[in-house]
């Protein structure tokens, strides 16, 4: 278990469904696991075509934040969608959600966007952050991505807004805890 303290109550540990590493077990994390059994299962994703828990960090203003994306999916190789969990309204997850599949990748946009609460999801294009889909069943199957992609295209971002979207990352996911101050984390660099 963690030393870090933690708004989460901890169960202990759990395995993850797509590479099995051993994971701390919270009421998010079992949502995160069930999304990803989901996109597997129903949605016919293979496991090693996605990506869990990759992050971008980002420093500005003296804020140091580690921008988490629970998914990332690969089609042939390229990321096509991300998948971005958190419990609540889904609305104001949009913007980060958009941010970082402008950014993850340097060279182009990850075309799908998606937001979930776990039982209900948005599924946005990202280049204009329009809502292509609503509901879990919005989320694009591996059988309509190489089309959905093709139809999308693979763009990429204007290096003038980059800064704009990594500063949007910075802004959503920085962690304020009660005390009403960023969470200091042991370990993490400061900004």
């Amino acid at each position: 278990m963690s030393d870090i303290p933690s708004h989460h109550l901890i169960y202990g540990t759990l395995i993850d469904f797509i590479n099995g590493e051993t994971l701390t077990d919270t009421d998010d994390e079992r949502f995160r696991q069930r999304i990803a059994r989901f996109l597997v299962e129903e949605k016919g994703w293979a496991k090693d075509e996605i990506r869990p828990r990759v992050k971008i960090e980002t420093l500005f203003s003296g804020n140091f934040v580690v921008s988490k994306i629970d998914f990332v999916v690969m089609l042939e190789e390229r990321g096509f969608m991300v998948v971005r969990y958190g419990p609540g309204s889904m609305v104001t997850r949009e913007k980060p959600a958009l941010a970082a599949a402008r950014v993850l990748e340097p060279d182009y946009i990850i075309p799908v966007a998606v937001v979930t609460n776990g039982r209900d999801a948005e599924v946005l294009e990202t280049r204009k952050g329009r809502v292509m889909a609503t509901g879990l069943e919005g989320i694009v199957a591996r059988e309509d991505a190489p089309e959905v992609a093709a139809r999308l295209g693979y763009h990429k971002l204007p290096d003038a807004r980059r800064e704009a979207e990594l500063r949007i990352l910075n802004a959503y996911d920085v962690e304020v805890c009660c005390a009403g101050g960023p969470c200091p984390l042991p370990g993490a660099r400061e900004g």
